[in-house]
């Protein structure tokens, strides 16, 4: 005599438990390193009533001006410090790659307008159409 087992019935449920509690832990990463993907030099900007940009579809190559007077360029999320003339080359370099690229400077409230002029001039010879200043939204509308 054979010994029958009886067949059991095969369950196609899916367990979705495992899915929501990697999908909270994901949530929790994002909320938590959105605030950390900020470009650019921590510099204080200067307070202005101004109207925001549009959205860009390309990213902004961001130049930073320190209050030392300092140059600092944004390539790939890390910031560099180095001469005018080196960040002129770059920006050159990357707008003649992809020459709709937007170039915003930040510049810290107090550093010296002639730093500022200079850093623009050098954008101009070195390609950029214009040039983006960014500053703080004023607080009283």
């Amino acid at each position: 005599m054979k010994n029958k087992r009886a067949k059991r019935k095969l369950v196609a449920e899916i367990n979705v438990v495992p899915y929501i509690d990697v999908t909270l832990v994901l949530l929790v990463v994002f909320m938590v390193t959105a605030p950390l993907l900020m470009q650019g030099v921590q510099v204080d900007l200067p307070v202005a009533n101004s109207a925001p940009m549009d959205k860009q579809k390309q990213e902004p190559l961001i130049i930073s001006i320190k209050s030392d007077g300092t140059y600092w360029i944004d390539e790939n999320g890390t910031n560099i410090a180095n001469s005018l003339s080196f960040i002129k080359d770059r920006v050159a370099k990357v707008l003649r790659q992809k020459p709709n690229t937007p170039v915003l400077v930040w510049g810290d409230a107090q550093v010296d307008y002639g730093s500022v002029v200079d850093l623009m001039s050098q954008l101009q010879i070195a390609g950029a159409p214009s040039v983006g200043l960014v500053t703080e939204p004023s607080k009283s509308k």
